[in-house]
């Protein structure tokens, strides 16, 4: 298991001395903590305490980050969800979790194993038993999945890339200041995990939603979205509702997978923490 930060171990003993409620806000694929850093300042206006785990090794700034990209290669699946369970294992509060996109795989998973008092899942990855591939989803993927030998790599999308999977709903001026503020590689594995969840029976992309302690899961979806379609939502929103919790999805209109980084992000993040106050 990866060594808890020194930034993770700062943002942990400072929610515990709060009192209040953490929200663990988990990072997705090409993205970092830093992402986050909207969200946290508007939970914290809001009486929660912000964590924002790391990924193993992953490094403090976008500029190391882009400097060293394989730094980001080799994450799995299991790897980051033990790493994040242990996170949440040191706070004394149960939190809240919202994840997006790969970080929402790993907030249900975390959820299934009943370590979360409410779950926002924005734009969720598949897990095992979410069937839809729609066309959209596999060309935003490709840049990964098209190359076997990018598995044990940390791939880099180019800005047409970026554009087509998370800011197809932007302009172009926006697409790229975001692509420039926030874009890194990201591993290999771990999507070649998700894609390949119904083809393997010992997955790791498989999340328990029966558990009753589960808790209220929320699941957003932008309409737009190319990486995650509402099919692929939709269908995991299916898995997730037979669970007794209480089970909710939101599409929010016109907006593409960029919807928690670009400038639309404060809509979504207050959707979320509303979802979240009914139950913590």
């Amino acid at each position: 298991m990866a060594t808890i930060t020194e930034r993770e171990t700062q943002q942990i003993e400072a929610a515990n001395a709060s009192g209040r409620t953490p929200v663990v806000f988990i990072h997705g694929l090409w993205l970092l903590p830093s992402s986050r850093d909207n969200w946290v300042g508007l939970a914290e206006d809001n009486g929660y305490a912000g964590v924002t785990p790391s990924w193993p090794d992953d490094p403090l700034t976008v500029e190391e980050a882009r400097a060293e990209p394989e730094a980001l290669a080799n994450k799995n699946l299991a790897q980051i969800a033990d790493h994040t369970a242990d996170v949440i294992g040191r706070l004394s509060r149960k939190p809240a979790v919202m994840g997006l996109s790969t970080g929402v795989l790993l907030a249900q998973i975390l959820a299934g194993r009943g370590r979360s008092a409410a779950t926002v899942a924005i734009d969720p990855g598949p897990f095992r038993g979410v069937l839809p591939l729609p066309l959209s989803a596999l060309k935003a993927s490709s840049p990964v999945l098209k190359n076997p030998a990018n598995r044990g790599k940390a791939v880099t999308l180019t800005f047409d890339q970026f554009k087509y999977g998370w800011a197809n709903a932007l302009g172009d001026e926006e697409a790229r200041q975001l692509y420039d503020t926030y874009h890194v590689a990201g591993p290999g594995i771990a999507l070649n995990q998700m894609a390949n969840a119904n083809l393997n029976p010992f997955t790791e992309a498989k999340v328990d939603t029966k558990n009753p302690d589960r808790g209220p899961l929320l699941i957003v979806d932008g309409e737009k979205d190319h990486t995650v379609p509402w099919a692929i939502a939709n269908a995991s929103y299916k898995k997730q509702k037979r669970n007794p919790g209480v089970t909710e999805i939101v599409k929010m209109p016109n907006r593409g997978h960029s919807l928690t980084i670009d400038s639309g992000w404060r809509e979504v993040a207050q959707t979320s923490l509303d979802f979240v106050k009914r139950f913590t």
